[in-house]
């Protein structure tokens, strides 16, 4: 599969050409970067607009093979003197400094400064936890470090000591921000520019799992050592239509359950609670911690081995085997009169099965639902989370 390059290197490589045509004032429509994993990235360079204090250009984002919602979106850099040319505020500066013979301050007058600022579609940060502190463009600590490396090469190129800014913008990114996880994490106006590596690998995981590191340590650093999980948003939705809470502080953790609970521990959490669907939920009480269908499917199975320990008939265990979804499954078992203790167990089981991923460095609690039924269980102390949720939201408990 075909790998692509990160909003990051677009955003690099777009400056780096912005900064070339500005100071030698010639044409540039095309620029090769260099990735932070060491791929080269040469981008072709569209929609060129220069005055004699700005340039501002932009690249296609080219995801390759990964269905990013960002692929063919155009980010642009414009880069410009910092008020004005520098090179006559530098002068200015040094002959101050010569006069009050002020020999340190010299330097700092002096010293060469890329300043890099968000432009239009490109987010801001309003909560802590994040890449960025509170109140800066959401451009994430690589990308800065590229359009940095990437402009003061151009200025090292043509022999420019003066400092200049750069600003990076995505027209259509706050429409596009709809579609991502920055109104949940508190990234308002856009998107965020981002990329570790600098290129775009297919179906990647590690973003998935970089995404849920990023919620988990936006609310540890908010002063909770308690996180409420869910695989989605249904799980989500079940805990505000039944018990009544919003939880706008959760965390989803898709189908990575047991790399949750490990980046819950590293992060020094206390406890968690794991709120999901019978249909994800029953492979954990297996011992399974990746729940996608093509990791590991042995739903009916476990359901039909918990049945037989609970003493359900063969016929209907046989039918258990049969079906073809778990709220099928759960039909027979109430029809068995079993489903209220084998779903205790299966709680009994998850929590077991998380509590020992986690080496006994977290309390783990779980609801157990399905979609037609409601709650079908929940672990002994799940009852303790309502309170403090209910204190969390300022709720009357």
């Amino acid at each position: 599969m075909r790998y692509g390059f990160t909003t990051g290197s677009c955003a690099a490589a777009a400056a780096k050409a912005a900064a070339y045509m500005l100071l030698t004032g010639k044409q540039k429509t095309e620029i090769r970067i260099e990735t932070p994993k060491g791929i080269p990235y040469t981008a072709q360079i569209v929609d060129i607009n220069r005055t004699e204090m700005t340039v501002s250009c932009a690249v296609q984002k080219d995801g390759g093979d990964d269905p990013d919602i960002t692929t063919g979106t155009y980010i642009y850099a414009a880069v410009s003197y910092r008020i004005g040319r520098l090179d006559d505020r530098n002068h200015a500066a040094k002959e101050n400094c010569f006069q009050k013979d002020e020999k340190a301050d010299c330097k700092e007058a002096i010293e060469q400064k890329i300043e890099i600022e968000g432009g239009v579609g490109v987010g801001r940060v309003t909560k802590p936890g994040l890449d960025q502190p509170v109140g800066n463009a959401a451009i994430n600590h690589v990308p800065r470090e590229m359009i940095e490396k990437e402009v003061l090469q151009v200025c090292q190129l043509v022999d420019y000591k003066g400092s200049l800014k750069v600003e990076i913008s995505v027209p259509n990114g706050e429409e596009l921000a709809k579609q991502t996880f920055n109104p949940r994490l508190g990234i308002v106006g856009g998107i965020s520019i981002l990329g570790t590596s600098g290129i775009v690998e297919p179906m990647s995981h590690q973003a998935i799992l970089d995404t849920i590191k990023v919620e988990l340590n936006q609310r540890r650093v908010q002063g909770f050592d308690y996180v409420a999980v869910s695989p989605g948003n249904y799980g989500l939705d079940f805990m505000k239509k039944t018990y009544g809470y919003d939880l706008d502080g959760s965390v989803k953790c898709s189908n990575f359950i047991g790399d949750t609970i490990d980046m819950a521990v590293e992060l020094g959490f206390q406890k968690l609670l794991l709120t999901g669907h019978i249909g994800k939920l029953i492979k954990v009480a297996g011992g399974i911690m990746n729940t996608h269908s093509k990791e590991a499917d042995c739903r009916m199975e476990l359901l039909a081995a918990f049945s037989v320990r609970a003493h359900v008939e063969q016929e209907q265990i046989c039918k258990i085997l049969d079906c073809v979804t778990t709220e099928e499954a759960v039909r027979i078992l109430e029809a068995s009169g079993k489903l209220q203790p084998i779903m205790a167990y299966i709680a009994e089981r998850i929590c077991m099965y998380l509590e020992k991923r986690a080496k006994g460095k977290l309390q783990v609690d779980c609801i157990l639902y399905a979609n037609e039924f409601g709650e079908l269980a929940k672990s002994k102390e799940a009852e303790t989370w309502f309170t403090l949720l209910a204190q969390e939201q300022g709720q009357s408990i």
